[in-house]
């Protein structure tokens, strides 16, 4: 079955995903830690909601942020540890990356739940719903008519109404999303509507960098463009098509196939 992942890889470069997947071997150990990593976001995201439920109306912001942040420090260090002895390449700035983002999302998030108790004159458990939407994570789905399977990051459900969610940690263009971001999205939206027969309307990508959820319309258009890139995913993939693809300066000399790269 076709992966999302190799949809997205192909998004950022389609030589790249020609190599790794008839040259090269190390996709499977990619793959494992980028989902090794989501959950440790998703885990870390799920400690902030139950510490969540300690916060009063009557504490300040540096009060809830410490209530906040409870267990997250032992909780990351314990799981990257475990990661690591995987021998699957994660690497110290990865670690930093995720704590840093972390305790954005807590400044944030407390300065957010501190306005709302005010406004609302709630403690933090009363008003939990407001922050923290009925979801599924890591959500499996496998659409054997259509032969592609993923992992969405996260679907919210609000009225009986599916949301799918990507959570990204790269930087976010100045408006809107990356075009690799909404086609992911969009995939992940054609799979929910399979799997649970909802339409779905409008997907979000989170960038965590910024603390920003921005919308995404799946209009016409939008799942036009995928699927013509799945066929073209799937030409790569089954038929071993070799993509024709202009070099790029900013990606090439960053890739680990640039000395056997027959990129133009």
């Amino acid at each position: 079955m076709i992966k999302v992942s190799s949809i997205k890889q192909y998004m950022y470069c389609p030589m790249k995903l020609y190599h790794q997947i008839h040259i090269d071997s190390s996709e499977n150990n990619n793959y494992q830690l980028s989902n090794e990593l989501k959950k440790l976001k998703i885990d870390i995201q799920d400690l902030i909601k139950k510490n969540m439920r300690k916060v009063k109306k009557d504490m300040t912001l540096i009060e809830i942020e410490s209530v906040l942040s409870q267990n997250i420090d032992p909780y990351i260090k314990n799981t990257t540890d475990t990661i690591k002895s995987m021998n699957i390449g994660l690497e110290n700035k990865q670690i930093n990356n995720i704590i840093d983002n972390a305790y954005f999302n807590i400044k944030i998030t407390s300065l957010k739940i501190k306005q709302t108790m005010t406004i609302h004159d709630r403690h933090a458990y009363e008003i939990m719903d407001m922050f923290f939407p009925n979801c599924m994570y890591s959500f499996l789905i496998k659409d054997k008519s259509m032969d592609v399977i993923g992992i969405c990051d996260k679907i919210e459900i609000v009225d009986g109404k599916y949301y799918p969610i990507l959570l990204k940690s790269g930087n976010p263009p100045l408006k809107g999303v990356w075009d690799q971001d909404a086609i992911e999205l969009a995939s992940h939206a054609i799979l929910i509507e399979e799997e649970f027969g909802n339409d779905v309307y409008v997907g979000f990508v989170d960038y965590e960098k910024i603390n920003d959820r921005r919308p995404v319309v799946m209009d016409v258009e939008l799942r036009k463009n995928y699927f013509d890139i799945l066929r073209e995913v799937k030409e790569v993939i089954d038929n071993k098509k070799m993509p024709d693809v202009k070099k790029n300066p900013k990606k090439c000399e960053k890739c680990d196939y640039a000395d056997i790269c027959v990129c133009d």
